[in-house]
């Protein structure tokens, strides 16, 4: 299976929110698994749509650790219904937002509602990574990278130090 391209930082188009999936059909799965390989290879735990160009609401994660059974999720249309608690998520980093990793606080509990790959509603009741991995992907489904929950003067050193490195390309 062929490997995509991962938008990174300062691409416009991540900025963007997604729009529902309406339509499950082989193309959309082939997207799944190309996304999958995408994923793996990269390495990473989750991959929204909007990363590799697609604009669409759609999402993988396999949080299993990478020498265990991988076991890929895929929720469509995802929304978190409740949250509660609060944690810290540490050392966070993004495959669209490379060579940056940084705390950001997040919700300790989630309920998140979708579709699976098969069209079936799923219900996900999350805590620990599982709710920090899914937050992070629903934030890329809505326009919202991960730096932008964090303090300006972080994201701002980040800023300068991506557009430092474009300029010496």
């Amino acid at each position: 299976m062929s490997k995509l391209e991962i938008l990174t930082y300062p691409n416009n188009f991540l900025s963007n929110p997604t729009k529902p999936l309406k339509n499950i059909d082989g193309k959309v799965q082939e997207m799944i698994n190309k996304m999958a390989t995408t994923m793996y290879e990269a390495p990473g735990v989750g991959l929204a749509a909007i990363q590799v160009g697609w604009g669409k609401s759609l999402l993988i994660y396999d949080i299993a650790p990478r020498d265990e059974k991988r076991e890929l999720n895929v929720i469509i249309n995802p929304k978190i219904i409740t949250s509660e608690g609060e944690i810290i998520s540490e050392d966070e980093g993004c495959l669209s937002v490379p060579e940056f990793r940084s705390d950001v606080k997040r919700a300790a509990r989630i309920l998140v509602e979708g579709i699976d790959r098969e069209g079936d509603p799923l219900r996900i009741d999350a805590e620990g990574l599982l709710a920090i991995v899914l937050q992070h992907e629903i934030d890329h489904l809505n326009g919202t990278l991960f730096i932008d929950h964090i303090s300006a003067l972080k994201r701002q050193m980040y800023k300068r130090r991506m557009k430092k490195k474009l300029r010496v390309k």
